[in-house]
C-alpha cells in the first residue's frame, strides 16, 4: 500500500518530497486542487470513499497520515 500511495503522490506532485514532508497542508505545500486530485486517486485506487469529515489537515499533512486514513477506511469496509 505504501508504494502505491507514494506513486500516486509522486505522479500528482513530483516536486514534493513526500517521504520527509510532515506539514503538506499546514505549510501550503499542497493546494486545494492537489487535495481534490489526491482524494479522487485514493478513492479509485483503494475502493474507498473519503468523506468531507475526513478532509482535515491532520489526515493529509504527510504520506504516513494519508496511509493511516486509507487503512482505516479500507478496514471500515471489511
Amino acid at each position: 500500500m505504501t508504494e502505491q500511495i507514494m506513486k500516486i503522490l509522486a505522479d500528482i506532485r513530483p516536486d514534493v518530497d513526500f517521504e520527509h514532508e510532515t506539514a503538506l497542508i499546514d505549510d501550503a505545500v499542497l493546494d486545494s486542487f492537489d487535495l481534490i486530485t489526491i482524494i479522487g486517486e485514493f478513492n479509485e485506487a483503494f475502493g474507498i470513499e473519503i468523506d468531507v469529515e475526513d478532509i482535515e489537515p491532520a489526515n493529509f499533512n504527510s504520506a504516513a497520515a494519508m496511509e493511516e486514513l486509507i487503512r482505516r477506511l479500507v478496514n471500515e469496509d471489511d
